[in-house]
């Protein structure tokens, strides 16, 4: 914690914070647009905000995206916020939003979604996490649902209840596979919709004794469903992440936590 104090300190790292808010996913060249700064030095507060897992880089051939990693702001969120006074804070929150509203023009402006990314750190093997991602009867122990599909680029798969209905929420299809470092899929969770369906990747980074996971989730068709997943996915992640390291999936469903508030 006393790493992102630090990086959120300096007024140029919140700069460039905001700006990825703004736009998730920048290179390096149109993140020190209109900076006053040598590229060296922006590189130098980047790696900072890095090391505080502030920001997550994402290479795509040649290019290094730098996307938000909300789980640091998340846990301060929760622990000097939360248990304070967050029913008055949310009051003024809607007040200000509503005035802002009221204050912009009639104009309507194309909605852009920005990516989603979040990055998790787990005491487990490449091939333990590749195996919870991808075996139906693990991912139906910390999911409630299982995944089922062979996996294979071109295959479909399915994200199926597990409570006897048989009922399938989520589909897709896979469109890249490199186990046990990296899957990519896309989401589909409403199959007649008129768009196109959004893309996961997961990347799976060993290190010794540990992984870091990072779960991209692209071409996000509005804010709702980025403020679903935006819920969902620390949740799913927090369970896969007990039940390697400890044999256990945690106590209560985590994802019912995101809506027990008020």
């Amino acid at each position: 914690m006393d790493s992102v104090f630090k990086a959120l300190a300096d007024p140029t790292r919140r700069l460039l914070l905001d700006r990825l808010h703004a736009h998730n996913g920048r290179t390096l060249r149109e993140l020190c647009e209109h900076l006053a700064m040598a590229r060296q030095s922006a590189t130098q507060h980047l790696d900072i905000l890095e090391r505080a897992n502030l920001v997550t880089v994402v290479r795509r051939g040649r290019e290094r995206l730098h996307y938000l990693n909300p789980a640091p702001i998340h846990e301060i969120e929760e622990r000097w916020i939360s248990g304070f006074d967050r029913p008055r804070l949310e009051t003024i929150d809607a007040i200000k939003k509503q005035a802002e509203e009221y204050a912009m023009t009639d104009t309507p402006t194309p909605e852009v979604v920005p990516n989603y990314v979040y990055v998790t750190y787990i005491k487990a093997g490449a091939e333990q996490v590749w195996r919870a991602l991808t075996d139906a009867d693990l991912t139906a122990r910390y999911w409630g649902h299982a995944n089922v599909s062979d996996w294979q680029p071109g295959s479909t798969w399915e994200h199926r209840r597990v409570d006897g209905s048989g009922a399938v929420d989520v589909v897709g299809r896979v469109i890249a596979t490199e186990p046990p470092t990296r899957l990519v899929v896309t989401f589909e969770d409403n199959p007649d919709a008129a768009r196109e369906p959004s893309v996961v990747t997961f990347l799976v980074e060993p290190h010794e004794d540990i992984v870091r996971l990072t779960v991209t989730h692209e071409n996000l068709p509005n804010a709702e469903m980025l403020g679903g997943i935006s819920q969902g996915w620390p949740a799913v992640l927090a369970n896969l992440k007990s039940l390697l390291e400890t044999g256990e999936v945690l106590p209560q469903a985590p994802w019912e936590m995101s809506f027990a508030r008020g």
